[in-house]
């Protein structure tokens, strides 16, 4: 089966400072990939990138493929068609997404005119039906409120909403319930895994949350100042992580069950990309590095088990998280 979107050697720079260093990433139709990584590793770089959200002093290089159509700088007009009809995105914070002197049903329906065509009756048909769908209470009653009549979780609902009025065929969710409750959470993943099997759209699940991407996705990649540097299936990344990096975002939860132990965090900051260390980017924080490290930057190769895995010296082949999985999914 052909990829939906096909990215390679993305390349981007703010002000002549390199922040991605050839991303390759495929997304099949109707899957769900997961992007993890730590604050500044460019996971929503790499998307607001593709969709040509970025700002004008970013410099961008390298191709991204909808299907059979280039969408890497390409035209507005192209890009507007792209966005929200073929590709959609949820931001992180819902509450600075919508516009606040705009009541949330006016928002909706401005968006499936655009998408869809829709006016009059027939978008607030629509609107009321999205509103739900995403399991918004009293949706007709709530149809004329203003955005901070909401709650967070209930306008991040919202957002997705908007998201679906144009029935995409990738929705891209950028950390969608880091500014919400753990309950709250709960529910925007369920929504999502359920919205994804009924409507058969890719998922690109951007999150700092690891048991939040075992959840809900069949694959994940691992970012690291710029650069991919693991990726796999669900079960084999958290089961058994053969990065140093990855390894590391493990060792640093907390167990749930068992005796009580300190965590085990990765020693050192993200480099800054003004001065990236020679060689391998994690080598400076990464207890395997040797001399080899600081000489090149390892490229991405296929391991065994299907996997891809940028690291000279990786993490023996241990299952020793696998009891973490297991408390991450109670």
């Amino acid at each position: 089966m052909a990829n939906l979107v096909e990215i390679r050697d993305l390349r981007v720079a703010f002000d002549g400072v390199p922040v991605l260093h050839g991303i390759n990433l495929d997304v099949a139709p109707g899957e769900a990939l997961g992007l993890v990584g730590e604050s500044g590793c460019g996971k929503s770089v790499t998307w607001l990138a593709a969709l040509g959200l970025l700002p004008s002093k970013a410099r961008i290089e390298g191709s991204v493929r909808l299907e059979d159509e280039e969408i890497c700088n390409a035209p507005r007009t192209t890009l507007e068609s792209v966005r929200g009809g073929r590709i959609a995105m949820i931001f992180q914070d819902p509450s600075s997404a919508l516009n606040p002197v705009i009541r949330v049903g006016r928002q909706l329906c401005e968006a499936l005119r655009l998408h869809k065509g829709l006016r009059g009756q027939a978008a607030k048909d629509e609107a009321l039906r999205l509103m739900d769908m995403v399991g918004i209470p009293d949706a007709r009653g709530r149809f004329g409120l203003y955005p901070h009549e909401f709650s967070g979780g209930q306008c991040q609902r919202v957002m997705i909403a908007m998201a679906l009025a144009g029935e995409p065929d990738l929705l891209i969710a950028d950390e969608p319930t880091t500014a919400l409750d753990a309950t709250i959470q709960a529910q925007i993943l369920d929504l999502l895994a359920r919205l994804r099997g009924e409507m058969g759209m890719a998922t690109v699940f951007i999150s700092h949350d690891l048991g939040a991407v075992a959840q809900i996705c069949e694959r994940v990649c691992v970012m690291y100042a710029g650069r991919i540097v693991e990726q796999g299936r669900v079960d084999q990344l958290f089961g058994m992580p053969r990065h140093p990096y990855t390894r590391g975002l493990f060792d640093a939860l907390p167990r749930l069950n068992g005796p009580r132990a300190p965590l085990v965090p990765i020693r050192g900051t993200v480099p800054d990309p003004r001065d990236p260390p020679p060689g391998c980017a994690f080598a400076p924080r990464c207890s395997r590095a040797q001399d080899f490290c600081d000489q090149a930057v390892p490229e991405m190769l296929p391991q065994p088990d299907g996997r891809l895995l940028a690291c000279a010296f990786p993490v023996p082949e241990e299952p020793a998280t696998a009891r973490q999985l297991e408390e991450m999914a109670q």
